[in-house]
Formats: structure tokens, C-alpha cells, sequence
């Protein structure tokens, strides 16, 4: 899985590099075809914005959150990624299966 981190109004640090990559691990063990992962980070006055953009065999699944933090906007972009993932693995065996 290729990763390509953006920061928009904030340096995206090491610290916060490696903590991105361990939450993006989750969504791996549900889908196993996974190619790329594009998040961009982004700082207003108080939020932070958390957005992702999923290609995996042949379809974008894009999500975004945002929270007083960026370690909480980034749990809860997981969070909707990995629903929307399974439900799209879902659509893929129920499709093939009838």
C-alpha cells in the first residue's frame, strides 16, 4: 500500500507519520487489495481536518473528519474508512456470489 501524506497549515512530524501508518494498518486486514491511501491533514483556527482518498480494486472510497485534535480526527477518519470498506468488501461477495 503506497501512502502519500499532505499537510495543509501543519507540519506532519515523524511522530505524527508513524502514528497515521499504524491506524492506516487496520484498514489492510480488510481489504486485501488496497494500491494507494492519499490523507491530507489540515489545521483551521480550532478544528483539525482529517481527509482520506481509498483506491482499491477499482473503486475510491474517500472519507474526512475533523475534531479538537489531530490524533481524534485521525481515530474517527479510520474509524469511517474501515466501515466503508467492509461494507464495500460486502458488496464485492454478495455481487459475485448470486
Amino acid at each position: 500500500m503506497q501512502l502519500n501524506i499532505t499537510g495543509n497549515h501543519i507540519d506532519v512530524n515523524q511522530h505524527l507519520r508513524s502514528f497515521l501508518k499504524r491506524k492506516l494498518a487496520k484498514i489492510e486486514r480488510h481489504h486485501d487489495r488496497i494500491t494507494s491511501v492519499h490523507v491530507v491533514l489540515s489545521k483551521d483556527k480550532i478544528t483539525h481536518r482529517a481527509e482520506a482518498t481509498v483506491h482499491a480494486l477499482g473503486s475510491e472510497i474517500y472519507a474526512d473528519a475533523s475534531a479538537n485534535d489531530m490524533q481524534s480526527a485521525i481515530d474517527s477518519l479510520v474509524a469511517k474508512l474501515d466501515r466503508q470498506i467492509i461494507k464495500h468488501k460486502e458488496k464485492l461477495t454478495n455481487h459475485r456470489s448470486a
